[in-house]
């Protein structure tokens, strides 16, 4: 039995996340179903962390064991022909060592939030941004941010269904700027709790219109209350930009 990692990038706006589940389609088991049709018997793929439904990535990581004589290169060509009906493609696949484990190795995990600051409708950038019509000021965005830097209890950013065993996690980077009409947000930690970073970005926002300030960030932040957190932000402008090992 050989391990190989596998680097994953999909348009999560028709399934309903990363994680198998019985209420739909999840990126996880249409991989799964494309490499039992190359092994002739189902396999499970382990990722290095899920995303919600409507959540993209461009670089996810998973690993698989398989027992045929396949090279890298056709694995992946093989695997990208059963997908080519959905939106999600193989980048690379790599032969690793029979401990490597795509989630607990994780170092680092980088999200990337996409705001559209624009009036004119989406049309190319549909389901996979953030329209926002009202001015927004990124530069009070990004120094509010800071705040959230470092070690600390992010309950008032988690989800009441987050299964997470401590609240506790390190930002170890927070960036935000403009590029014309689009704000890039990214977010670095080792990991992540449910919702995390659409919460955050929900507050971004109401700071971007100038309707709450950077301390009542750090207010939010300290209460460890869900209920005095911002809406969080929408799953199509979210994706899971890299990991690093």
């Amino acid at each position: 039995m050989t391990r190989f990692k596998c680097i994953v990038e999909y348009d999560g706006t028709n399934f309903v996340g990363w994680q198998r589940q019985i209420n739909g389609k999840s990126v996880q088991e249409t991989i799964e179903q494309a490499i039992a049709k190359i092994a002739e018997k189902k396999i499970t793929i382990h990722g290095a962390g899920r995303t919600d439904a409507g959540v993209h990535a461009v670089h996810q990581v998973f690993h698989f064991d398989f027992d045929k004589q396949m090279s890298e290169s056709k694995i992946t060509d093989a695997l990208n022909a059963h997908l080519k009906q959905y939106s999600i493609s193989i980048i690379k696949t790599q032969l690793v060592s029979d401990n490597f484990n795509a989630r607990h190795d994780a170092k680092l995990r980088i999200y990337k939030y996409v705001i559209i600051n624009r009036s004119s409708p989406l049309s190319i950038e549909k389901h996979r941004a953030w329209q926002l019509k009202n001015l927004l000021d990124e530069k009070k965005m990004y120094e509010a941010a800071q705040v959230l830097v470092g070690t600390h209890d992010f309950t008032a950013f988690r989800s009441a269904a987050c299964g997470a065993d401590s609240p506790i996690r390190t930002m170890k980077n927070i960036n935000i700027y403009r590029e014309n009409d689009y704000i890039f947000s990214f977010f670095e930690s080792q990991s992540f709790l449910q919702h995390q970073v659409r919460s955050i970005m929900g507050c971004l926002k109401s700071i971007g219109e100038n309707k709450i300030s950077k301390t009542e960030l750090k207010n939010i932040l300290n209460s460890k209350d869900r209920s005095l957190c911002a809406v969080p932000a929408p799953a199509e402008g979210l994706y899971l930009e890299n990991i690093i090992y």
